[in-house]
């Protein structure tokens, strides 16, 4: 692993990610951090998120909408993602965990070893859901 100095951005762009449930675009995060630090810019925006993707410290929560998304919990877990409004949610795990059995058996069978997994739905979130059944 590349030993990296210390960077007081990356560890902003850490801890609001982290502290965030909405898995937020790096747009989303650099409005955020902006006042903060004026010499802020984009790219550094993105180049620091790449960064904590590789150390293991986010998730790239999958592009939604035309904008990556983040993920401050970097374990593998299921998303929920909204068709209409661009949410992404945190499914439990055991909602999947039966595709991973599965997917074990699959090793056995194929002799494909599976080192990572990303499951996402989609679907309509509940808010969505109800401006579509009011709409009727």
């Amino acid at each position: 692993m590349i030993e990296r100095r210390y960077s007081k951005k990356r560890d902003a762009m850490l801890e609001l990610i982290r502290s965030s449930r909405i898995h937020p675009s790096a747009l989303w995060v650099y409005q955020q951090l902006k006042p903060e630090f004026q010499d802020l810019s984009l790219g550094t925006v993105y180049r620091n998120l790449k960064v904590l993707i590789a150390e293991g410290k986010l998730a790239s929560a999958g592009v939604v909408h035309g904008e990556e998304r983040f993920d401050g919990e970097p374990s593998p877990h299921p998303h929920a993602v909204c068709k209409r409004c661009g949410r992404i949610h945190d499914l439990a795990s055991p909602v999947v965990d039966t595709f991973a059995g599965s997917c074990k058996l699959s090793n056995a069978l194929t002799g494909f070893v599976i080192d990572s997994r990303n499951t996402v739905f989609y679907g309509l979130c509940t808010e969505c859901e109800k401006t579509t059944t009011l709409g009727r």
